[in-house]
């Protein structure tokens, strides 16, 4: 009986040994499954901390929808769109981008930044562009739906807000200072 205890623990122990990876030869180091997190943890750190903008437009932060409750105070940094990654920054002076949701501010009109059809148009676009820029800046302020029946997206997928700050419209502003017109349906002529 012994005897055939020593030899099933024999065959176990060189089962153990057969099934075990070997360690690699060569310079004398033995492979480790961790040193390539010594490559991509700090490079991913860095991509993240420095270089990254928030993500592609598809990972949007979701906007109230329900247009039931009213938005809290928002703000942010808004600088010129550039690039095709936005996050946060301004088109022209009627669109925007806000933490990857692309808002077309529904209750006014400005000139095109992109196509004017006159220098003028051109000109007045840049002023309008540079004045929203500003107000958005100036603090905190608030991204609504239009009211009850309103369009929730125009026909480029742009979601249509109106923007304000102490219950007053950042559209009535530029129209008010003459950089916007209010929207009447459909785009005017600035020439």
């Amino acid at each position: 009986m012994a005897r055939r205890y020593r030899y099933v623990t024999e065959l176990a122990k060189q089962a153990r040994k057969s099934s075990r990876p070997k360690a690699r030869r060569g310079r004398g180091k033995t492979f480790s499954p961790w040193t390539p997190w010594f490559v991509v943890g700090p490079l991913a750190v860095f991509t993240a901390v420095f270089l990254w903008d928030g993500g592609p437009p598809g990972w949007a932060v979701p906007l109230d929808v329900s247009g039931e409750t009213p938005l809290e105070q928002v703000s942010a940094r808004f600088d010129r769109c550039n690039g095709p990654v936005r996050y946060t920054c301004v088109v022209d002076g009627d669109t925007i981008w806000y933490r990857g949701n692309k808002i077309r501010i529904a209750d006014i009109n400005t000139p095109e930044l992109s196509e004017p059809e006159c220098a003028s148009e051109a000109a007045l676009a840049e002023k309008a562009t540079s004045r929203l820029t500003a107000l958005l800046n100036d603090g905190p302020f608030t991204i609504r739906k239009q009211g009850f029946g309103a369009a929730d997206t125009d026909r480029y997928g742009r979601l249509l807000r109106v923007l304000s700050r102490d219950g007053e419209s950042l559209g009535e502003v530029l129209v008010r200072e003459g950089y916007a017109e209010r929207w009447k349906g459909y785009r005017g002529s600035w020439c």
